[in-house]
C-alpha cells in the first residue's frame, strides 16, 4: 500500500440500498424523519423509559411542544442550548426540539466534576442550561451549584432550569452540512475542554450508514446505556435507532443486573457498549453464577476504546454470537469503520471503512520493521466535525483546509480492506529504540483469567521510555504481582514486558467505560497507582 495515496471506501448495498441512494435523502435535520416517521408508523413504540412508554406520534407531539416551551424561556434560532444531563426521554426530546429551532445542542455528562461542568460552560456560554434532575443526582447537584430553579414537566419529569443569559447567536445555515447540531465535549481532565461542532449532516449519515449495517429497522429494541453526552451515544445509538425506526431504552447507567433483567423482560435486540462494560457483564455473571438469558438479542457490538481478542473471545462465549467491532472518534460524529452485520471476524479488525469515506495513512518516524505498513490516519466526508468551538488554533492542528480530519491513531489496512487500529501516536512508547504499542502488552495481560481489563502508559526516564501497566482483576481472585509478571514473560518480548504493574480496583474512567490513561500516566510518573 502506497502511505501517501488517499482512498475513497467504495459504495455498497445497505438493506437493498446502495449507500449513495441514502446519503442522498438525508434530511437537512435530525428530527426531520422522527416527525416523518410519526406520520408513517405512528402507533410503533418510539421511547421505553422505565414506565413511560412513547409511540412515534407521541414522541412527536413532546417534540412540537418542547419547542414551543423552550421558545417561552427565551431559545431562539442560533442559540446554544446546553443540557447537564444523563440518558433519559427528556434528554432525546431537548435534542429534536433544539433541532427544529435550529438551536445548537451542547450535551454535558452530569457525572463530570464541578470543575469539569465549569470549564465546558465557560466555554460555550449557553442561552439556557437545562438539568436532567429526575434521571440524574448528580445533574441535580449541578442544578442546585448553579442557582437553576426546578420544574415538574408533566411528561418530562423533574426538570431544573438555569438563568436565562445575554449571548450573541450564531448564524443558521439551511444546509445540513453547515448547521451544527450538538457540541460534544472532550475530556477536560487535563486541559481544557474542546467542544466537538458536529453538524445535522454527519450525524445523520452515521445514523443512516452505520445504523442500516446494523439492520436497525422498526420492530428492534436498542438498549440505550452508552452516555448521549459521547457522540457514540448520541449518533450512532440514540439517532440511529429513531432515525431508522426503532424503539430506544434510554438507560442513565450501566448496571449489570438491570441489563440481564432488561434482555429478558424488554427482549432487548440490539446491544451497543465499550470493551468495560461487556467485561462488567461476564465478571458479573462468573460472579453470581449465572448463564445469560438474552431470548431475543441479534446484534452486540463495542466500540468506544480498543477490544483485545481476549474480551472479544470471552463475551462470544457467553453471549453466543459475533461482538462486533468498530472504530471512530467524537472528531468524526463518530464511526469512521465498522465489521459488517454478516461478517464473523476472529480477529479484532475493526471493520472497513464506511462507504464514501475518503481515508490515507501518513508514514511515521521510528518505525519498525514490525509496523512498517501502519501509518497516522487521516479521513475526509460529511461525518468529519466543523471544527472546535471557539478554538481555532486546537482546530488547525487536526483539520486542514481541504476537510482532512487527523484522527492522531496509527492503523494498517490488510489486503481485504479490513482496518487495524494499532495504537494512538500520541500513546506510542518508544523503548529503547523499539516501537511498543500498548493494546498488544493489553492484549496479552488481559488473556490470564483472573484480569477483568488493564491499561499500560508509558513512563519516561533518562533517554528513554518504560512501559507500565495498571491491571484491574476480577471480583473474588488473588493474583499476585509475581504470578502475572511470569504469566507476562511467556508471552512477551522482553523489551515490550511492564517494567512495573499495579493491581488496582479499578481504573479510572469516563461514563462511557474509557480508561482514563491521561491520569495513569501522570500517576506512572510519580511512581504509584491512583487513589
Amino acid at each position: 500500500m502506497q502511505l501517501l495515496n488517499s482512498y475513497q471506501a467504495m459504495d455498497e448495498r445497505i438493506n437493498g440500498r446502495w449507500a449513495s441512494e441514502l446519503v442522498a435523502e438525508l434530511p437537512e435535520r435530525l428530527s426531520t424523519r422522527v416527525l416523518e416517521l410519526a406520520e408513517r408508523q405512528p402507533r410503533h413504540e418510539a421511547i421505553v423509559d422505565d414506565e413511560v412508554r412513547w409511540c412515534y406520534a407521541e414522541l412527536a407531539d413532546e417534540v412540537r411542544a418542547a419547542t414551543t416551551w423552550l421558545a417561552e424561556l427565551g431559545v431562539r434560532p442560533g442559540d446554544r442550548l446546553m443540557t447537564v444531563s444523563e440518558n433519559c426521554r427528556a434528554l432525546v426530546v431537548l435534542l429534536l426540539a433544539a433541532s427544529e429551532m435550529d438551536a445548537w445542542l451542547a450535551i454535558v455528562n452530569s457525572r463530570l466534576s464541578a470543575k469539569e461542568v465549569d470549564l465546558i460552560c465557560g466555554n460555550c456560554e449557553p442561552r439556557r442550561i437545562v438539568y436532567t434532575s429526575a434521571a440524574s443526582r448528580d445533574a441535580a447537584e449541578h442544578g442546585v451549584r448553579h442557582g437553576a430553579e426546578s420544574v415538574h414537566h408533566a411528561s418530562l419529569g423533574e426538570l431544573m432550569i438555569g438563568p436565562l443569559t445575554d449571548t450573541a447567536t450564531e448564524s443558521v445555515h439551511a444546509s445540513g452540512g453547515e448547521q451544527v447540531a450538538a457540541m460534544i465535549y472532550t475530556s477536560g481532565t487535563t486541559g481544557t475542554p474542546k467542544g466537538v461542532m458536529l453538524t445535522h449532516r454527519g450525524i445523520l449519515y452515521i445514523a443512516s450508514i452505520s445504523g442500516g449495517m446494523r439492520h436497525l429497522t422498526q420492530g428492534q429494541r436498542v438498549y440505550g446505556v452508552l452516555p448521549m453526552s459521547h457522540v457514540f451515544g448520541l449518533a450512532s445509538v440514540c439517532v440511529g435507532s429513531l432515525y431508522n425506526g426503532a424503539c430506544l431504552y434510554p438507560v442513565p447507567r450501566f448496571e449489570a443486573p438491570v441489563l440481564v433483567e432488561a434482555l429478558v423482560d424488554e427482549r432487548i435486540t440490539v446491544l451497543q457498549g465499550v470493551p468495560a462494560m461487556y467485561a462488567r457483564m461476564l465478571d458479573y455473571l462468573t460472579h453470581q453464577g449465572v448463564a445469560l438469558d438474552a431470548p431475543a438479542l441479534i446484534y452486540i457490538s463495542a466500540g468506544g476504546s480498543p477490544l483485545d481478542a481476549d474480551i472479544k473471545r470471552r463475551v462470544e462465549a457467553v453471549f453466543g454470537q459475533t461482538l462486533h467491532n468498530g472504530y471512530g472518534l467524537t472528531e468524526a460524529s463518530p464511526t469512521i469503520s465498522q465489521t459488517r452485520i454478516n461478517d464473523t471476524p476472529a480477529s479484532t479488525t475493526v471493520g472497513r471503512v464506511l462507504p464514501l469515506l475518503e481515508y490515507r495513512l501518513e508514514p511515521l518516524g521510528n518505525v519498525d520493521a514490525e509496523a512498517s505498513e501502519a501509518g497516522e490516519l487521516w479521513v475526509r466526508g460529511p461525518n468529519v466535525m466543523r471544527g472546535y468551538f471557539r478554538q481555532p488554533e486546537a482546530t488547525r492542528a487536526c483539520l486542514d483546509d481541504a476537510g482532512w480530519l487527523n484522527t492522531g491513531d496509527i492503523a494498517r489496512v490488510d489486503a481485504a480492506g479490513e482496518l487495524y487500529i494499532v495504537g494512538r501516536s500520541k500513546e506510542l512508547i518508544i523503548r529503547s529504540g523499539f516501537n511498543i504499542y500498548p493494546p498488544d502488552v493489553e492484549a496479552v495481560i488481559n488473556e490470564h483469567p483472573e484480569v477483568t481489563l488493564s491499561a499500560v502508559v508509558g513512563r519516561e526516564v533518562a533517554g528513554n521510555e518504560e512501559v507500565i501497566a495498571f491491571v484491574q482483576c476480577a471480583t473474588g481472585t488473588s493474583l499476585n504481582e509475581e504470578a502475572l509478571r511470569t504469566f507476562v514473560a511467556e508471552r512477551l518480548a522482553p523489551y515490550k514486558r511492564p517494567c512495573e504493574i499495579f493491581l488496582v480496583d479499578a481504573l479510572p474512567a469516563t461514563a462511557t467505560g474509557k480508561i482514563l490513561k491521561g491520569r495513569l500516566r501522570q500517576q506512572a510518573q510519580e511512581g504509584y497507582p491512583y487513589d
